[in-house]
């Protein structure tokens, strides 16, 4: 019987409120709630009097419901599918509580939904009789975080007491899960935490889009230039279930549609995607409208038993039904495309004059091409590229403009050879450069507020045969440091760098070619020692990252202020740790070492191939090899690998691979074996392509490391100024991994693809 319709005299005395409140108070100071519940359940139980419990939660990524805590240890975990034919799956499913006091009963079981049974395998795996039940939704506000199912009564049925019991627990249980789970409180909360919008500007938007009958989402993108990524980040933190954006390779299956009417779809906003073994994706506008999925369900109950929802904004969920509409991605990605045919299209200014001078010049200052520099970098920190590419080409041919994402070019558009000229000169009013000099480089700076996030944008402007190119590198101040457990070290390189850079005193460097990722490393690492009781200072060009508790000093060769200059004035600062930006000359190196042996702890950089190159390439610039063989503690090299999208390919590798890859990996032979023994069944990837990775099978870039660590017979060889031979030979023989075999059990892992590794480390 439903909880409604039971009825008892028995209120919820001042007693028990005293208790709730205590239960409530240790649950919220908790760090999570699988950890405290152990130490609360048997007051709760005591409050609903009742023998067992169990509790489960929705994960963001699942199609199912886990048991986060159970009464008694004969089964450690439980999952469930949402799905009317379990009583859990049911209660996630519909958001409905039920009171059952015979689960053996199938007519009583029955009456919430036609397909409902009790699964009575658990009883006989754990030999306890389950008599009653209350189950019950948890959430917070209207989204799904779990259930919470109580069971058997002491003393006779469930009543609507235990009911009203087991409903306030509930809601605190959902509050915590909000806290546990990172869920906002409405689907685009996440933006304004990040003040990616005002709130005055999204209640704007808000009434806008009942207004004008177009979505909040959309009207986001097209008005506030926000990416669909950074939308569905926002909805999947609400909503707690997958985000989905269109992909037209994705058809919606024919077996399904064929029981719905198209009309019915348009109208509820919501498209089958999937369907196998009697489970059905969906993608709907708001997955916490049960009613309209429970609809779905009474639809296709004789061909559905399993659901996996997903969150989608409505014009996309429309393409996939075939209607006319622009969806976010391709109004995102339209905005270049757009201000391009302007540009081709245009012949006159508003006032009806001539845009375009005698000398076939276009005005720098004409709307077109102000909006289309602004786009060019808009779009490139929306596609985290790392520089933009304008070139020019011979005579009336297109300029092309490319932009380095992920460590690779790929061309974004075309400008006509007729406003290229205009472009350049806009980009170098910007940079404050001198538009009339076109004859030798020059080099600038822009500074723009994307967002209301700072982006610096280092400017060279080079003359060539065809023209001015440009190229702008995109710095983006104020990043916040990754945090050092995402670095993606392998076991050995992270307990050795944890090691070493606990020490008082020393010299830790990061070495690797220009946009390898040392500072970011550096960084991360002094995120992770950086404590109240530790001064840190720095100093780099351009300050990039920026952490709070670091004394951040940019330096300007300009004035005279150089990375050993601002050396010198941190030991007069009482530092405990220094980063210097990079040891490219004799007097920092120096100075370097002198601070490590005076009892700081030094960080820095160097344009050096790999960890023992490193060694010969300080020695040349005339350090004493005592001294700095007492000084270092660790050189750490590391290239940027790209990454294979979620989109990726695993197949099982030929006998030749496998070869292929043991070749490349080299010696000692006995810890490749180890590898591949440890990794048990090797599953290696290839590129696939999607939306997400722009076709190209590739998403992002991680680190591969080669770690070298000075121990004593290391140092012997610095002193005696061995080769690099030596010291390499020496360094793996203790454990060191070159670059080359990082990046090989990152292959065989399925992070990457051999030819990326290839380009970014030679055998």
């Amino acid at each position: 019987m439903e909880a409604a319709s039971t009825q008892s005299g028995e209120h919820l005395t001042p007693e028990y409120q005293a208790k709730l409140y205590e239960i409530t108070k240790i649950i919220h100071e908790a760090e999570s709630f699988a950890k405290v519940l152990p130490y609360v359940e048997k007051e709760m139980l005591a409050l609903l009097r009742s023998e067992r419990m169990t509790v489960y939660r929705r994960n963001r990524r699942d199609t199912e419901i886990v048991s986060t805590y159970m009464t008694g240890d004969e089964i450690k975990e439980i999952r469930v599918p949402l799905s009317p034919t379990s009583i859990a799956g049911f209660v996630a499913l519909s958001q409905r509580p039920v009171l059952i006091n015979n689960v053996y009963d199938k007519q009583e079981v029955a009456k919430f939904h036609p397909q409902l049974r009790y699964d009575s395998s658990f009883d006989e795996q754990t030999h306890y009789k389950t008599r009653s039940m209350i189950v019950i939704p948890i959430k917070f506000k209207e989204t799904p975080l779990g259930v919470m199912q109580i069971i058997n009564h002491i003393g006779g049925p469930f009543t609507a007491y235990e009911m009203q019991v087991a409903a306030e627990l509930a809601q605190v249980i959902g509050q915590k899960f909000q806290y546990d789970f990172q869920a906002t409180q409405s689907p685009f909360d996440y933006l304004l935490h990040r003040k990616l919008v005002t709130p005055e500007k999204l209640e704007e938007l808000k009434n806008r889009s009942v207004k004008d009958k177009v979505s909040l989402a959309q009207l986001l993108i097209t008005e506030m230039r926000l990416s669909l990524e950074e939308i569905g980040e926002s909805l999947e933190r609400y909503y707690q279930v997958p985000f989905l954006k269109y992909d037209p390779s994705i058809q919606p299956p024919a077996e399904i549609m064929k029981y719905l009417k198209k009309s019915y779809l348009v109208s509820h906003f919501w498209v089958p995607l999937a369907f196998a073994d009697r489970q059905l994706t969906i993608l709907i506008d708001d997955p916490n409208d049960f009613k309209r999925i429970m609809e779905i369900h009474q639809t296709l109950e004789q061909h559905v038993t399993k659901f996996d929802i997903r969150v989608g904004i409505p014009e996309d969920i429309l393409r996939y039904l075939g209607e006319a509409v622009s969806s976010a991605q391709d109004t995102a990605e339209g905005n270049l495309k757009d201000l391009l045919g302007r540009l081709e299209g245009e012949v006159g200014l508003e006032d009806g004059e001539s845009a375009i001078s005698d000398s076939g010049d276009v005005s720098e200052n004409e709307a077109t091409v102000v909006q289309l520099v602004n786009r060019l970098i808009v779009d490139a920190a929306r596609l985290k590229a790392s520089d933009i590419h304008v070139e020019p080409r011979k005579g009336k041919e297109a300029a092309m403009v490319r932009m380095r994402i992920d460590g690779d070019c790929r061309e974004i558009l075309k400008i006509p050879a007729t406003h290229i000229r205009a472009v350049i000169s806009r980009i170098k009013i910007m940079s404050r450069l001198d538009i009339a000099e076109r004859r030798k480089p020059q080099d600038g700076k822009i500074g723009v507020k994307i967002q209301g996030k700072t982006v610096e944008l280092r400017v060279a402007v080079i003359p060539t045969v065809d023209g001015e190119s440009a190229v702008l590198r995109l710095l983006a101040s104020g990043e916040a440091a990754v945090p050092f457990d995402k670095l993606n070290f392998s076991e050995r390189n992270e307990l050795e760098t944890k090691r070493l850079i606990a020490h008082p005193h020393g010299i830790f460097l990061v070495v690797g070619p220009t946009g390898s990722g040392k500072t970011t490393t550096l960084h991360a690492v002094l995120g992770y020692i950086n404590k109240p009781d530790i001064k840190i200072w720095t100093a780099e060009d351009p300050v990039e990252i920026t952490q709070p508790g670091l004394q951040q000093v940019q330096v300007q060769s300009s004035i005279g202020f150089d990375f050993a200059a601002a050396m010198r004035a941190f030991l007069r600062a009482d530092p405990d740790v220094i980063l210097i930006g990079e040891m490219r000359d004799r007097e920092t190196s120096h100075i370097g070492v002198e601070a490590s042996l005076t009892g700081h702890l030094v960080f820095s950089t160097l344009h050096t191939n790999s960890a023992p190159e490193t060694i010969t390439r300080l020695l040349g610039l005339e350090l004493d090899a005592m001294d700095f063989a007492d000084a270092l503690l660790g050189i750490l090299a590391q290239r940027l690998l790209r990454t294979l999208c979620e989109c990726k390919q695993r197949y099982k590798p030929s006998e030749e691979e496998i070869a292929q890859l043991r070749h490349m990996y080299g010696e000692p032979q006995e810890r490749f074996e180890e590898m591949l023994k440890g990794l048990g069944d090797i599953q290696l990837a290839r590129v696939a392509g999607c939306d997400k990775c722009g076709n190209t099978g590739y998403r992002g870039r991680t680190g591969i490391h080669e770690l070298l660590v000075a121990t004593p017979d290391i140092k012997k060889l610095i002193v005696k100024n061995a080769s690099v031979s030596e010291i390499r030979d020496l360094a793996i023989s203790e454990g060191m991994t070159t670059l080359m075999q990082d990046g090989i059990f990152k292959v065989l892992r399925g992070q990457s693809d051999i030819s990326q590794l290839r380009k970014v480390v030679t055998v």
